[in-house]
């Protein structure tokens, strides 16, 4: 028989621990806080600085990028409209219209592009102070562009970047830079520079929104103190958050040390980083400044990584520690510029305030501790507390640590044994739960993915008047097995409905290979069977699954009419003109079947207003609660009742039909995906 162990009292141990180690954690509490602190604070300081200017960077490189993609944007359309030289001032006016950050834009021909229009023609479109656009051409003997520097450069270099920085309209308070990028003729022959214009006004007053370590937003303004040789103008705007945690200023530079962006807008453009440095004593500001220009990342002077931190030119004497880093896609650098007081005072500070609240603390627990240890009952009252919040649903909640055998110790291992039945069995059941729910997120994840990848703006063309085009897709799963697509190359619309074989993820996954591949293959082919071929070949290889594709692919020349199509064992669409009537489609088999078949194209000349319907086996096989099927004709008979109500416009066409099949079903369960594409030639 074993003896039974003793149990001591925990409060007379207690005591006496208390009483020897509140000395001796005072004393190494004092003499290790000060360093531990100054480092810890020091790194939290200079990683929080460096990602303000991060925040800072991206949201500089946001705003370019907006930019850059607005032009780009638009540069198919002007290479598209060459011959229309009327038509580059509208194009220049929408491109002002729809990007906000846009001041200005125009485009600048070479010499004598436009005979009719003289030797210098430069469509141009400025937004004024009032927020309105104003269109003129600008080019002239007074002004010639053409003799310009940065029009020659422009040509020369032939791609897309960002210009130096310049003064705009002849207005010496709106610096601007802008983005150049040059239009081809069909030849691939250079023609004309496109230039947007991005005003660099945007940084004056502004600040970026940031947040500090206690969630505090960053968004207050105050004035740096004036500079010897400058009057209240010269004054910096600097970053306060609300708690007084962090001051700093941020400016922008080029590749020549010119100043960009800077919290004192009199400096962009006409100041320059360098010029301003010699007026310090000593180099680092220099060696920074060169290490900027550079393209490099870093910073100076923090954690004494660096010998000193920089006497700053820009802070009236002050030393500084600065970050910087390049911004994406430019050769500028944009740079923090922080008081060596605000992260040096602030960790002294913190630190004897932290060391006076520590001895605070020990003293009064020195005295209150007599009288609470002899509280026998304390961790009996912690212990109480966690099972209330077991008793809460919180099962996962700590218990107090107990290491020596004493009565509560009993206690608390009995508690414990209980807490962890209860939690293991919770953490059975959310496993489960959370099994189920992961699986029906990916489906949602994966059913955004695929009708991310349809068409979805309609109408798709606006600026159009000879096509007019709608189509819907509404899987019978989560994920499903059918794709339309269209576009247009060449004055040419290519378009394509098709049906995967079976359902769900497996049928989602060839879904998206087939409209992948179609867009691919008709980037390069024009003519559908040998589009519908190269699918078939390159599905049909290694088809270890046995899925198919049923397909109908039709290229539609707009100036003609003339429709060029390939039916791969899909339902035949439907041409509605002066009547209903189903499009002659030749028997072929599926893409995904057989390698090397021969696909056999067809053509048809579309008169005007005729309109073409296509739809997968999801209408005519819709089953209501009976089994019935909507079947071929009442799909026909919708297609008359809306030919003879005059309601054949695409969007109309498929939400009536949409309706018919809807009220047929009644509230059946969807058994197949249902995709309709109505395309009208005008």
């Amino acid at each position: 028989m074993s003896k039974k162990q003793k149990v001591r009292s925990f409060s007379k141990r207690l005591t006496r621990w208390i009483s020897i180690s509140q000395f001796i954690v005072m004393g190494l509490a004092i003499y290790f806080i000060y360093d531990l602190a100054k480092g810890i604070i020091m790194m939290e300081e200079s990683d929080l600085y460096k990602s303000y200017l991060s925040y800072t960077n991206s949201y500089v490189s946001g705003m370019l990028s907006d930019v850059s993609v607005a032009a780009t944007n638009h540069v198919s359309e002007i290479e598209e409209n060459l011959d229309r030289p009327d038509k580059m001032t509208a194009i220049m006016k929408q491109v002002v219209e729809q990007n906000p950050r846009i001041h200005s834009c125009g485009i600048s021909f070479v010499a004598d592009f436009y005979p009719q229009k003289g030797r210098w023609f430069c469509p141009y479109a400025v937004k004024d102070e009032d927020g309105k656009i104003k269109e003129r051409i600008v080019g002239d003997a007074s002004y010639d562009y053409l003799m310009s520097e940065w029009f020659n450069e422009a040509l020369q270099a032939d791609s897309c970047y960002w210009s130096k920085p310049f003064f705009g309209d002849g207005d010496t308070l709106r610096p601007q830079v802008s983005y150049l990028m040059p239009i081809h003729d069909k030849r691939g022959k250079t023609v004309a520079i496109l230039g947007a214009d991005l005003s660099l006004d945007w940084f004056k007053g502004k600040l970026i929104r940031g947040m500090n370590l206690h969630g505090d937003s960053i968004n207050v303004y105050v004035g740096n103190r004036p500079r010897r040789d400058r009057s209240d103008n010269g004054a910096a705007w600097l970053n306060l958050d609300r708690k007084w945690r962090s001051i700093y200023s941020n400016f922008i530079i080029d590749d020549n040390g010119t100043f960009i962006a800077h919290p004192d807008s009199s400096y962009i453009i006409k100041e320059n980083y360098f010029e301003h440095a010699k007026e310090t004593t000593d180099t680092i500001d220099d060696h920074v400044g060169h290490l900027m220009v550079a393209g490099e990342k870093g910073f100076y002077g923090v954690n004494n990584l660096m010998p000193d931190p920089v006497d700053f030119f820009d802070s009236e004497g002050m030393s500084v520690y600065m970050f910087y880093e390049p911004i994406p896609q430019t050769n500028w650098s944009i740079a923090s510029v922080v008081p060596r007081y605000m992260i040096e005072a602030f960790s002294i500070g913190l630190t004897f305030v932290l060391i006076f609240l520590m001895a605070i603390a020990l003293l009064i627990t020195r005295i209150v501790g007599r009288f609470v240890i002899k509280r026998a009952t304390k961790p009996l009252t912690q212990l109480a507390e966690s099972a209330k919040e077991v008793a809460k649903g919180n099962f996962k909640t700590p218990l107090p640590k107990i290491k020596h055998n004493d009565e509560i110790r009993l206690l608390r291992d009995s508690f414990e044994g209980m807490q962890h039945s209860l939690t293991e069995y919770i953490e059975e059941l959310k496993d489960t739960t959370a099994s189920k729910a992961a699986i029906e997120n990916e489906l949602k994840v994966a059913h955004n993915i695929q009708m991310s990848m349809l068409p979805k703006t309609f109408p798709p063309y606006p600026e159009r008047d000879d096509i007019d085009i709608f189509g819907t897709l509404t899987p019978a799963k989560d994920v499903g097995g059918d794709l339309f697509d269209f576009y247009i190359r060449n004055e040419k619309l290519f378009f394509c409905i098709g049906d995967v074989s079976g359902k769900g993820v497996p049928a989602s996954l060839v879904m998206a290979v087939t409209r992948s591949l179609f867009r691919n293959i008709s980037s390069h082919l024009t003519e559908p069977d040998q589009i519908v071929k190269a699918l078939n070949d390159t599905m049909a290889d290694g088809n270890e699954t046995s899925m198919f594709v049923t397909l109908f692919l039709g290229v539609l020349d707009l100036p003609t009419g003339l429709l060029h199509y390939c039916n791969a064992g899909h339902n035949s669409p439907l041409l509605i003109g002066s009547d209903v009537s189903q499009l002659p489609c030749n028997p072929n088999l599926p893409i995904g079947v057989m390698t090397d078949w021969v696909f056999i194209s067809q053509e048809k000349q579309l008169k005007s207003q005729e309109t073409i319907f296509l739809y997968t086996d999801g209408l005519n096989e819709a089953e209501d609660g009976g089994h019935a099927q909507f079947g071929d004709d009442r799909i026909i008979r919708v297609a008359n009742n809306c030919l003879a109500e005059g309601q054949i416009q695409p969007t109309t066409f498929v939400n009536r039909m949409t309706e018919a099949v809807h009220r047929f079903v009644d509230g059946a369960e969807q058994s197949d995906d249902l995709t309709m594409l109505a395309i009208k030639y005008k």
